[in-house]
């Protein structure tokens, strides 16, 4: 098992910034890709961004130029970073932090969700 620990959510005004941070533990040898979704109310969860083993990225194109996603891999913690700059009321939602399984394509781990809410 994989448990994923969110941080660093909260209230912010537009043209703000925030650093998101997500702490995978246990079995992490089983996960390769994180990434990072949201969900905002009424609408489906979303890919934000991703990074690989070997910190190559993707990016939603609503993000692009605005955020950027790092990790951090230790020997027993992988720490996955979401730097948010140029915030919009948009980008308003609950962050999920996801760690896809290495051997299957079951649903990956998820953490519990952090709520990032922009002010207008």
């Amino acid at each position: 098992q994989v448990q994923l620990v969110e941080s660093g959510g909260g209230l912010v005004q537009a043209g703000g910034s925030l650093r998101l941070s997500c702490v995978a533990s246990g079995s992490i040898f089983s996960i390769n890709t994180m990434g990072w979704y949201r969900q905002a109310p009424g609408k489906q969860r979303e890919v934000v961004a991703t990074i690989t083993t070997l910190s190559s990225t993707n990016y939603a194109d609503s993000v692009k130029g605005r955020f950027t996603i790092s990790r951090d891999n230790a020997k027993n913690t992988v720490t996955v970073y979401l730097q948010m700059n140029s915030l919009k009321s948009e980008d308003t939602a609950v962050y999920y932090c996801a760690g896809h399984r290495r051997w299957s394509d079951a649903e990956p781990y998820w953490g519990q969700g952090t709520q990032v809410t922009v002010s207008s």
